[in-house]
């Protein structure tokens, strides 16, 4: 059933979406206080500088991943350069996530809720881009948070703009963007288990057969498509279809087939939606089931410039 589109804001205005709903009531929480806003009408004014909020809730929209936001743009007219979510982590205490409609649409970058004002200023009168947002992520996907500098900052440069849906799937996806080197892809796959005639890489995962978490074993589709060559992990969340709790894309880039592990760049498709971790191919399983099960969130995966990652001790 096709989700109801978002109203258009006025030039000047952006939209602040709900996406938590708790017995169809929208769960605002905090943000707009501490955001520093104030109601004018039907809408939300933020600080000093007056940006303005046109709060947008439908129960529709419930569990709505940032992602999916540029899809839901109401057809024809100019498109703002941003939207902000009101979803779950927000309603406890975290920032509201930003979500890029322009620039690579679907793509999110999480800001402290009391810079909203600030940061949602500079954005409207371009003297800050989403890109800026982007490298200026900590781990956690937080624009100037407190936490570490990534080791592997989420790259903001795309060559094409341009790319089909992924394909539907309840469990991971495993996506091929670089074609130079055919023998490590195989190899690739070779120690991820093995691909099926049905496309899948890896055995059933069975927790009782694998008790080592560390080396827990990935299912997961393979998207072996020069289609995707050149994919951008920013580009990624508006691919995701909707409807499907899709559990996280992992990309064969480049770095895959030059960096010793074959590391994966795997995509956050719920926090901050394009942040990404990059690890070696033999931790993704225990990431994709950690993540899947609610143990640990995508940022504990995440590696911290200058500091050993806990997977290598």
């Amino acid at each position: 059933m096709p989700l109801p589109r978002l109203p258009r804001p006025a030039p000047a205005d952006a939209l602040l979406v709900c996406t938590w709903y708790e017995d169809g009531e929208a769960q605002w929480g905090e943000l707009p206080a501490a955001a520093g806003g104030r109601r004018d009408g039907d809408l939300v004014v933020l600080g000093s500088g007056g940006v303005r909020l046109r709060p947008a809730g439908d129960p529709a929209w419930d569990d709505l991943r940032g992602g999916s936001v540029p899809a839901l743009l109401p057809a024809g007219g100019p498109v703002p350069p941003v939207a902000v979510l009101a979803d779950l982590p927000a309603r406890y205490g975290g920032g509201p996530l930003l979500v890029d409609l322009t620039a690579t649409p679907g793509r999110g970058a999480r800001v402290p809720a009391a810079r909203l004002g600030e940061i949602l200023a500079a954005l409207l009168d371009a003297t800050l881009t989403f890109d800026d947002l982007v490298r200026g992520l900590d781990t956690s996907g937080v624009y100037q948070g407190g936490g570490d500098r990534p080791a592997f900052p989420t790259p903001t440069a795309v060559t094409r703009r341009s790319f089909p849906e992924l394909p539907s799937a309840s469990a991971s996806l495993l996506v091929r963007t670089a074609y130079d080197d055919e023998a490590g892809w195989r190899a690739l796959l070779d120690e991820l288990g093995g691909i099926d005639e049905d496309g899948w890489i890896g055995p059933d995962p069975d927790a009782d057969d694998h008790p080592e978490a560390d080396d827990y074993p990935w299912e997961a589709v393979v998207v072996d498509d020069p289609v995707y060559a050149g994919l951008q992990p920013g580009q990624v969340p508006a691919l995701v279809p909707r409807g499907e709790h899709t559990t996280m894309v992992a990309l064969a880039d480049t770095g895959t087939f030059t960096r010793p592990g074959r590391p994966l760049t795997v995509v956050d498709l719920y926090d901050t939606p394009g942040h990404t971790a990059v690890l070696p191919c033999r931790r993704v399983g225990s990431m994709a089931c950690n993540l899947d099960l609610g143990n640990m969130d995508f940022r504990d995966f995440v590696a911290a410039e200058g500091v050993r990652p806990w997977w290598e001790e």
